[in-house]
């Protein structure tokens, strides 16, 4: 049963708790096997991918049966509902609408003295995506990563997600892929396909950036290639929390905390109320919803493990609870939540209102519903098409501006110990005259 405690109780070790649900000596033996694994397809390539794939996804694959056919990818279209297809294109054009916004502009200045600076943005040569695939299939998901990497422009995308049962990929992904632009897809899953993008293999090209969720062994595998590549972040088991006042409806407050439940054993779902009421009319609305629900048992043991309901004495003090904790998923259920958002500081994404439910960030409202998660939000931002562009500063300087600022370079470049430094400036200055 969802727990409900005061704001007299210890609110912030237990709030430190679920935030911390990953750090645990399970995950440490768990990060061994990740090493070893990424060694083995660095060293060994296709031969290990095919390895680790059957004996974790227990499906035998040939090294030309890593890359989805174009066949595939035709039929998949034959294998989606029109109205499914018609969801996908609808969120399609909503993403790509919002990520458009966000494209960053290369900029020069001309200063005084014949002085220019700049930043010049340029997208990375080779994007990787990872798309989940083992509890779910995640159509979003592709669309989330793929439609950014388009709209910053990345000349080769290439997608890995794990194979299902007959070595098949869940055909709304192949059909989200297509339409975000990604026509270069592997059925290669966990570990592995991380190792195999962050190093390259005979068939799977190395890239410069990976970005998507994953389970425990993905999160560890991107943790532990970064340097060699980009990575987008370190995403952990989805969460959200949510502030709720007296006129929030409990079945829909409920609602949304088995949304974030139903995602994985190790979700978290937390409300902070104002209302004593309200929490227990949620708890018992919680438990109504469990009764038929289809993925009762790995929700069940999400709220048994990190489903809590505080309630608090006022909204302020549930922002900086909310702070404390940082969530991935932010919902305002109060008359007015705009009155609050001044006071929330560290946030993934932020749903306003009583008619936001975070449902529609995930599909098609636009913003990127990759979030960083377990306390991340206190210094990361969700991905977005700044995460497939890197920017190269731009400096000139003419002689005499280069003049003006001799002695400067000269006396800072003494300081350091690093006379070439100060020689490469006065040469110069001393050609000239």
């Amino acid at each position: 049963m969802l727990r409900i405690i005061t704001q007299q109780a210890d609110v912030s070790a237990e709030l430190q708790r679920i935030c911390d649900r990953t750090h645990d000596e399970q995950v440490l033996h768990k990060e061994a096997t990740v090493r070893e694994v990424l060694q083995a397809v660095k060293r060994q390539g296709d031969k290990a991918v095919l390895h680790y794939t059957a004996e974790f996804d227990h499906q035998t694959l040939k090294p030309e049966e890593l890359r989805v056919s174009g066949s595939e990818l035709d039929a998949a279209y034959q294998q989606v509902s029109k109205e499914l297809l018609q969801a996908i294109r609808l969120a399609c054009r909503q993403i790509e609408a919002f990520h458009r916004q966000r494209v960053p502009k290369s900029w020069i200045h001309f200063g005084d003295d014949e002085v220019v600076l700049g930043k010049r943005y340029t997208p990375v040569d080779r994007a990787g995506l990872y798309v989940p695939g083992g509890r779910a299939a995640y159509p979003s998901t592709v669309l989330m990563n793929g439609i950014p990497a388009k709209v910053a422009g990345v000349p080769r995308v290439v997608m890995v997600t794990p194979p299902g049962v007959g070595k098949a990929i869940n055909p709304a992904v192949l059909v989200a892929a297509q339409e975000a632009g990604v026509q270069e897809i592997y059925r290669v899953g966990g570990a592995q396909a991380v190792a195999a993008l962050a190093y390259g293999t005979e068939t799977i090209p190395k890239v410069n950036v990976i970005t998507g969720p994953g389970n425990i062994y993905v999160t560890l595998a991107k943790k532990l290639v970064y340097g060699t590549v980009g990575i987008d972040s370190l995403a952990g088991p989805s969460e959200v929390l949510i502030i709720a006042d007296e006129h929030a409806n409990p079945v829909n407050v409920a609602a949304d905390l088995l949304a974030q439940a139903e995602h994985d054993p190790m979700a978290a779902a937390i409300l902070l109320t104002t209302d004593a009421a309200l929490a227990k009319n949620v708890q018992v609305a919680v438990e109504r919803q469990l009764v038929d629900h289809p993925r009762r048992i790995d929700t069940e043991k999400a709220i048994a493990h990190y489903g809590l309901i505080v309630v608090v004495e006022s909204l302020e003090a549930a922002a900086e609870l909310s702070n404390e904790f940082a969530p991935e998923h932010l919902e305002l259920e109060i008359k007015d939540p705009w009155s609050l958002i001044p006071q929330i500081r560290h946030a993934g994404a932020i749903f306003l209102g009583y008619s936001t439910p975070e449902a529609v960030g995930d599909y098609l409202a636009g913003p990127n519903h990759t979030l960083p998660t377990s306390g991340a939000a206190r210094y990361a931002s969700a991905l977005g098409v700044e995460t497939f562009l890197k920017h190269s500063s731009i400096i000139q300087y003419s002689q005499t501006a280069l003049q003006k600022v001799a002695g400067a370079i000269n006396v800072l470049a003494t300081a350091e110990g690093l006379p070439s430094h100060a020689d490469s400036v006065r040469r110069r200055i001393q050609q000239e005259e």
